[in-house]
């Protein structure tokens, strides 16, 4: 189904280079709003700064598809000295080819993760990469975002007394989800 992630995790922190290396995973193409950081911010908090380093440390290619303008993704870019490929036009596939081809990577050697479904998800499904997906730092507050969160929960595994929905496989408090 193309609107169901590969994996999913509580956070992108929750990513590990073990659990990655063992699928195989040589680089992840980056999501940015409302998963490396908050919706339009600037900064980005320490544990996404952590987590960016270990993920080199273990190296781990990471670069930024994002569907907002060079404006926004530059500054952050820069702060975390990462390549980017801005105006992604997600969940069109232009922008994760873009990435693939800079990085000469093919698509079983990397996975996309991001926080929205119709989105980041689609769109790394569309390409064939596979996807992760992690829950939105913070919620956005806005009546079109909150409508499609809404619309987002029936792809999203959901824990019932005696299992879960699409048979997936769970650990929870911030441990991978696998669908």
């Amino acid at each position: 189904m193309l609107f169901k992630p590969t994996y999913v995790f509580d956070k992108v922190g929750d990513v590990t280079p073990k659990f990655l290396k063992s699928k195989g995973i040589k680089a992840l193409l980056l999501d940015l709003d409302n998963t490396l950081t908050t919706h339009n911010n600037p900064i980005p908090p320490q544990s996404s700064l952590d987590w960016l380093e270990s993920m080199k440390r273990a190296g781990i290619r990471l670069m930024i598809v994002s569907n907002n303008d060079a404006e926004r993704v530059t500054p952050f870019a820069e702060q975390l000295k990462l390549d980017f490929e801005p105006s992604a036009a997600k969940p069109l596939t232009f922008g994760y080819s873009r990435a693939l081809k800079r990085l000469g990577l093919k698509k079983s050697e990397a996975a996309a993760i991001g926080d929205q479904i119709f989105t980041d998800i689609l769109g790394s499904n569309l390409k064939g990469i596979r996807s992760i997906f992690v829950f939105p730092i913070e919620p956005e507050t806005s009546l079109p975002f909150r409508f499609k969160r809404a619309c987002e929960r029936p792809f999203l595994p959901e824990i019932k007394k005696g299992g879960l929905d699409y048979e997936c496989k769970i650990r929870t408090c911030g441990k991978q989800r696998e669908l």
